[in-house]
C-alpha cells in the first residue's frame, strides 16, 4: 500500500541513522558504506585519488576495507571491523577522510559530504548481488563499456562470508 498522503505526511530523516554493528560470532559482519564529494563535485575519479585513498584505508586498520569502486563523485566500498568489538564507523570515516583531505591539501568541508551512508549486509547473497549493481556503476554512468575497464576499483582484503 502506498498512500501519496501517508508517505508525505511522514518526517524526511536529514541525516543517515548510523546502526551500531550487529555481532555474531557465528557471521561476518559486512557494511556497504557509500561517501559522497561535497556538492557531488567529480573530483576522486583520478589515480592520485585512488592511490591516496588505498593508503589511507591500508593505514586506518580499525576497519577493513574490501572491494571498493571509486566513481568521479563518490566512493563505494565494503569494509568489515578490523577489530572486536567493533570501532565506530564513523570516526574511522572521519579519519581516512581528513588524511585524503592532508594528502591533497584540502579542507574536509569543502571535499566530502558531511556524513555518510552505511548498511550492515545480511547475508553472503546480498554480498554479492550488491558487489555486481556496484561493479555496474561506471557501466551505468556511461564512463566505461564493461566493469572491468574502470580502473578505479579493487579489494584490498578480502572480506568472507561465513554463515
Amino acid at each position: 500500500m502506498n498512500d501519496p498522503n501517508i508517505d508525505s505526511a511522514l518526517p524526511q530523516r536529514a541525516r543517515p541513522a548510523h546502526q551500531p554493528v550487529f555481532e555474531s560470532h557465528n557471521r561476518a559482519a559486512i557494511i556497504f558504506l557509500t561517501v559522497c564529494t561535497k556538492d557531488r563535485k567529480p573530483i576522486l575519479a583520478t589515480d592520485e585519488i585512488h592511490k591516496v585513498l588505498q593508503t589511507a584505508w591500508s593505514a586506518a586498520t580499525h576497519w577493513l576495507v574490501g572491494r571498493y569502486v571509486i566513481m568521479p563523485d563518490h566512493i563505494h566500498l565494503f569494509c568489515a571491523p578490523g577489530l572486536f568489538p567493533a570501532q565506530p564507523l564513523a570516526g574511522w570515516v572521519r579519519h581516512w577522510k581528513t588524511s585524503i583531505c592532508k594528502s591533497v591539501s584540502a579542507e574536509a568541508g569543502t571535499f566530502w559530504q558531511r556524513d555518510f551512508w552505511d548498511t550492515q549486509l545480511r547475508g553472503h547473497e546480498s554480498y554479492s548481488l550488491k558487489w555486481e549493481y556496484v561493479r555496474n556503476n561506471p557501466v551505468r554512468a556511461r564512463l566505461v563499456s564493461t566493469p572491468d575497464e574502470w580502473t578505479f576499483q579493487g579489494e584490498l582484503n578480502i572480506l568472507r562470508w561465513h554463515e
